[in-house]
């Protein structure tokens, strides 16, 4: 009777120690995954970031060009009729409603926003500012 406890304690105490040892590595292998998680989704973010405020900077320097030739031909339709003034200042509209779509995307990314929101925002701006070039090309 007595060998036959010893042999089932001796069994229960390695059954618990290899138990012990296997949550171990499971414990270690799940928080090094989370590390890697996290941090590979920073890196992640910031090249997104990056990229966007690469894009942003784009969409700035167009809707720039754009303005100083709107500004350029002011002149011209302010001098003709109140219907050029109408078709300039409807053009000139257009170009106002690209700036604002512009610093949409501007604060979605100063507030940290989502990698696709500001995608979705940097989309919307560049339609903005090709319906402004439409406008200007129509005038």
């Amino acid at each position: 009777m007595r060998k036959s406890r010893l042999s089932l304690f001796k069994s229960t105490s390695m059954l618990i120690s290899v138990v012990g040892i296997i949550m171990v590595i499971s414990t270690i292998i799940v928080v090094a995954y989370v590390g890697y998680s996290m941090v590979s989704s920073g890196i992640t973010n910031e090249i997104s970031s990056g990229t966007q405020y690469d894009e942003l900077a784009d969409l700035k320097a167009s809707y720039s060009n754009l303005s100083v030739k709107f500004d350029s031909i002011k002149s011209t339709y302010y001098s003709g009729s109140t219907d050029d003034i109408k078709v300039y200042n409807d053009a000139k509209i257009e170009l106002s409603r690209a700036n604002s779509a512009i610093e949409n995307v501007q604060s979605a990314l100063d507030a940290g926003k989502p990698s696709n929101e500001v995608d979705s925002r940097i989309d919307f701006a560049k339609q903005k500012l090709q319906t402004a070039n439409d406008a200007y090309n129509s005038l």
